[in-house]
Parts: C-alpha cells; structure tokens; sequence
C-alpha cells in the first residue's frame, strides 16, 4: 500500500511538471496581449498640444495595439518631473528637457533622451495692449511656471536678446502651472506672462497680447523631449520600444488629422474656443518632429546656460544623453518609412 502512494505520488509529480513545462511552452507561444499589458506610468510637465500625444494615443487604441497598460499624469515644470522621473514614480517624462540637463550634469548620469517632440521654442510673451515693447516690463513682474522650467528660460533669453539682464531688469513670479499664470494675469497678481499655445490663445481671448511672439524668434531647444532612465531601458527595454512605436503613430496621426487633434484637446484640456484650437495647432505642429528626432543643437543651448553656475556642464556633449537605440530600430526596420512613406 505504502508502494502504491508512494508510486503514486511520483506520477503526480511528474505530471505537475509536465503540465509546467507544457504551459511555459504554450506561454511563449501566446500573443502578448493574451499574457497581460506590460504597466507603464509617465508625466507631462505642461498644458500643451505636443503633449496631447499620448491623448492621440489613446484615442486611436495605440496603447491597446502595443499591449500597454498605460497612465499619464499632471507634474508641472522641468525640475519637479525630473525629480519624480528619477524616483521612480514614473517610468517616463514628457517635458522640457532643462531639468534632466541639470540632473544629468550634477550627475545623475541614468536619466537619458529617448526622443523628442518639439526642438523649438514656441512660448510667448503677454501683456495688456499698452505694453508693446520688452523694455517697457524693466522693473514689472513676469510671470513663469517655475524658476529653471522652460518658461523661465524663454524669458531669459528674450530680454538678452533685447539687450536687457533678466536678472536685474525685471522680477520672475513663479505661479506653478500655466492655468496659474494664466489667472495671476488675469488678476493683476503679475505684469506680463510667459505662455505656450495654448494658454496664450487664452490671454489672447482676454484681451492681452504678445509683446514677443516666441515662434518668431526660433531659438532651438529640446522644449518637448521624452525622456527616461536608462537602468529602465535595461530592465523594460522591450515594453519601452512599443511605447515609442506607439508615439510614433500618434505623431504621423497629428500631423495628418487636426480634427482629431481638436477632439482630444476639447475632451482632456476642456478647450472648446475653435480659434484657441487652431492657433494652438498651426503655431506647434509647424515645429513638431514627425519622426520624433531630438537634435543635438536642442540641448546645446540647455548645457550652456547651466554651464553659468555649473562647469561642469562644459565637459558634457548633447549625444552623451541622447539614447536613440528606439528611434535606430523605427528606422532600419522600416516602421517609420511604413508610416510617412520614403
């Protein structure tokens, strides 16, 4: 009887292991959807059209189609999102890239560039109608999301560029959120406002207008980059592809369907003034990357004015933290001719 149990009991064994093996086996032979989303969290740091991409996304099924389960949350300015980037609270950012440059130099050297949106400046500068000119704000308060976000760094070269010191010329109000700057405006809390499209179509409707229309100046910078770390891409580096491919889809969608673009605006930025909408997108779909390219001059610029307070910043080149492993395969494999045609 003990014989028989005993038999028994290793012919369970081997069949539980069998079963095992078989189901690792049937597994791998599976579709991913079928085995569960792979989880990702990321940021955006602004209210702003290039960041309603993951929003295209969504709408169109991308995530569902590259088997992600994905979230996008709210962290205004560069530094903040940075910080949750680097803490883990997110796997990837959508944001001005100035904060990941002063990371990276202070050496927090895991942060890189996968991507980016936008190369090009395009905030703007407000005020009521009677100020017209940069030097009549000399000694008047201006209004940016954050000390070192890209409001602020739009601001600062503006009134160089005008021949003026920012640092002495004028007083920065850090509101924390474009929304805020927009009600800090609107209050007479500040004087003048720095604000992307399209915040500034709001202004606009308010009665304020540009004292700089920052498209017109074109100054290069990563103003919309993606952005993530690089002990991640080790650990997730698959999951991270289709996310990119993902983008990359919602990108070609952009460029090709305004519509749409309007749609997710209305739903997720509660815009429903048509004029704001189309403001917002002729100004930054004229400077977004289709292809998702971040170019080496966009963070140049970034590097040297953290070189003013950090030398460090001197020794670092724009390709040390530009990871393109996901752009390289979108390329040789040929999604991306799939996408725009060659």
């Amino acid at each position: 009887m003990l014989n028989s149990c005993s038999i028994f009991s290793r012919r369970q064994r081997v069949r539980i292991a069998a079963v095992a093996v078989l189901s690792a086996v049937v597994g791998l032979l599976l579709p991913v959807s079928s085995r569960g989303a792979d989880k990702l969290v990321a940021l955006y740091s602004a209210h702003a059209v290039p960041y309603s991409m993951p929003w295209v996304a969504e709408e169109l099924g991308l995530f569902k189609k590259q088997d992600i389960d994905f979230d996008f949350v709210y962290i205004p300015s560069s530094s903040t999102a940075t910080a949750a980037i680097l803490g883990g609270n997110v796997e990837i950012g959508l944001l001005g890239g100035v904060g990941i440059v002063n990371a990276f130099v202070s050496g927090a050297t895991d942060l890189a560039f996968i991507g980016s949106i936008k190369n090009i400046m395009t905030q703007s500068i407000l005020a009521k109608p009677e100020i017209t000119r940069l030097e009549q704000l000399r000694g008047k308060r201006i209004g940016v999301t954050r000390i070192g976000s890209n409001t602020h760094f739009f601001t600062v070269q503006a009134f160089r560029k005008a021949g003026m010191n920012p640092d002495k010329d004028i007083i920065f109000i850090q509101t924390g959120g474009e929304a805020e700057t927009v009600g800090a405006l609107v209050s007479g809390r500040i004087d003048a406002a720095t604000l992307l499209p399209p915040s500034d179509g709001r202004a606009l409707a308010l009665g304020f207008r540009y004292v700089v229309f920052g498209p017109d100046i074109g100054i290069p910078y990563a103003a919309s980059a993606i952005a993530t770390r690089r002990s991640l891409i080790a650990k997730r580096g698959p999951a991270m592809g289709r996310f990119m491919r993902a983008m990359a889809e919602a990108s070609r969608a952009m460029h090709r369907d305004r519509e749409l673009v309007y749609r997710v605006m209305e739903k997720k930025l509660r815009i429903k003034d048509r004029a704001v909408l189309e403001a917002s997108y002729n100004i930054e779909m004229k400077v977004m990357e289709p292809r998702l390219e971040l170019k080496a001059p966009a963070l140049q610029p970034m590097l040297d004015e953290v070189a003013r307070t950090n030398p460090k910043a001197n020794e670092i080149k724009p390709q040390d933290m530009i990871e393109r492993r996901y752009l390289a395969e979108m390329e040789s494999s040929g999604f991306f001719n799939q996408l725009w045609g060659k």
